[in-house]
């Protein structure tokens, strides 16, 4: 099973990062370049514990809807988002906030089983682990960006 593992210095308090890192709002401006939309449960706003969203995303060449769930929930250290439905066989993604100089260090751990046996495997290994790993990295980098400037009030109120 793949592991992707994420550090991402921010100059903001940890409270606002962990905030923009459950976002609907944010995920969807971080991810236009795959017109992901959320189209049904938490929609809009902040995600809480025991909810559920579905999205609709184009990656490689075709939309796919893939639902995800609020598993664990510590604010503002921890929360855990797991696939119920979707592409992937399954995944758990792990989203960890730390004091760091007076900012904070956010770290994902991004766990994935892809479908298909050994043709998933291969898939892994010739394009999807980094293709993942780079669609959270730009997800990251509107985090941080969001953050580091005032636009974070647009998006947490």
């Amino acid at each position: 099973m793949p592991r992707i593992e994420l550090r991402t210095e921010i100059k903001a308090n940890k409270k606002i990062v962990f905030d923009l890192a459950r976002s609907i709002d944010l995920h969807k401006i971080s991810t236009e370049h795959t017109n992901e939309t959320a189209i049904a449960g938490k929609t809009s706003g902040l995600i809480e514990m025991d909810e559920w969203v579905t999205w609709n995303a184009k990656h490689f060449g075709m939309y796919h809807k893939l639902t995800s769930k609020i598993t664990e929930f510590e604010r503002p250290t921890l929360f855990v988002d797991e696939m119920v439905k979707g592409a992937f066989k399954s995944f758990r993604h792990e989203h960890r906030f730390e004091d760091l100089n007076g900012g904070t260090l956010m770290i994902d751990y991004f766990d994935y089983e892809s479908p298909f046996g050994i043709l998933g495997t291969l898939a892994d290994k010739l394009f999807l682990k980094k293709y993942m790993t780079d669609l959270l990295a730009t997800r990251n980098h509107s985090i941080k960006d969001f953050a580091e400037t005032a636009k974070w009030e647009k998006i947490v109120e």
